[in-house]
């Protein structure tokens, strides 16, 4: 995997595929790269479920911990190397969310309840919020198609190519999908 002409002839996906094939066989020099690749990513996901970098990068280390554990179950067929982690980093981030592995309990309790106060806030905003309803009243109008993609795009934060990926459709129509589903909801919404 150290043959940069090689990884230019490949996309994302398709490195992101040969390197969980040799992370499989326990080529650690391929666990690396691909951390080196997707870490950024996986950590922004983690961070906007979780709030606090602290824990994301804890909920990262143990998503990478279960990756390469679990390699040689990854099937390509089922999803793109970047959807199978982000569902890693997805389900750990829940997991610690749920306190069952979290530091939540050595909080001290007045900070515990500041806490919970940060977190049912804007929960709470959101779902009183008129622009909120308005949003998802726009969503509800879309396509399926167009939803799915947009959703997918910046509520999973996946690249326009792993949707590409991951809905298996070209890459122009994921485009044309999410230029068509974000000019729908700049009218619905009224911007």
């Amino acid at each position: 995997m150290k043959d940069s002409a090689l990884e230019k002839n490949l996309t994302d996906g398709q490195l992101h595929s040969e390197l969980m094939q040799a992370i499989a066989a326990g080529d650690r020099q391929a666990f690396e790269h691909l951390y080196r690749l997707t870490s950024p990513r996986l950590f922004a996901v983690a961070l906007r479920m979780l709030r606090r970098h602290a824990w994301a990068e804890e909920v990262l280390h143990d998503s990478y911990i279960t990756a390469w554990n679990r390699a040689s179950s990854y099937n390509p067929t089922l999803s793109s190397p970047m959807t199978w982690l982000t569902h890693i980093v997805r389900n750990r981030a829940i997991d610690w969310m749920r306190g069952s592995d979290n530091q939540w309990q050595e909080l001290e309790e007045g900070v515990e309840d500041s806490l919970n106060e940060e977190v049912d806030q804007p929960l709470n905003r959101l779902q009183h919020d008129s622009d909120a309803k308005k949003l998802a009243e726009c969503l509800g109008h879309l396509p399926v198609e167009q939803r799915q993609s947009l959703v997918l795009a910046y509520y999973q934060g996946l690249s326009h190519g792993e949707v590409s990926d991951h809905l298996q459709q070209p890459l122009g129509t994921i485009k044309s999908w999410i230029r068509r589903a974000l000019e729908h909801l700049k009218t619905c919404v009224g911007l």
